[in-house]
């Protein structure tokens, strides 16, 4: 069972700036970020592994940037020029299974949730 715990949302206005944390207390394979915004489904945003094989979503390349400190169990999402429409529920999951690349993003592929921590960007 691995638990995981998000903190860093906030309000914000549109050009600033976030950064999101995810504490695991176990192993994972691969960790990913998703976001819910009201009326739309769960969007992946980014996911990352120990080895190589860090997917971002088209939505936010160039401007979010995922890391984890070698040996930690805490990555940090750091996510800039933000907009409007990054505004959501951010989610961290984790996975103790091997991915191929084209489920990364997809919140099915992963069976461990944190509670979610909200970012409002205003225009």
């Amino acid at each position: 069972q691995v638990q995981l715990q998000e903190s860093g949302g906030g309000s914000v206005q549109a050009g600033g700036s976030l950064t999101l944390s995810c504490v695991r207390s176990d192993y994972a394979y691969r960790m990913a970020w998703f976001r819910l915004a009201p009326g739309k489904e769960r969007e992946g945003v980014v996911s990352l592994t120990g080895g190589v094989g860090t997917h971002y979503a088209d939505s936010v390349r160039g401007r979010f940037t995922v890391s984890q400190p070698s040996g930690s169990n805490t990555h940090y999402l750091q996510m800039n020029n933000l907009k409007p429409e990054d505004t959501g529920m951010y989610y961290c999951a984790a996975t103790q299974s091997y991915l191929s690349p084209g489920l990364t993003l997809q919140p099915s592929s992963y069976n461990y949730w944190g509670q979610g921590t909200q970012v409002t960007v205003s225009s």
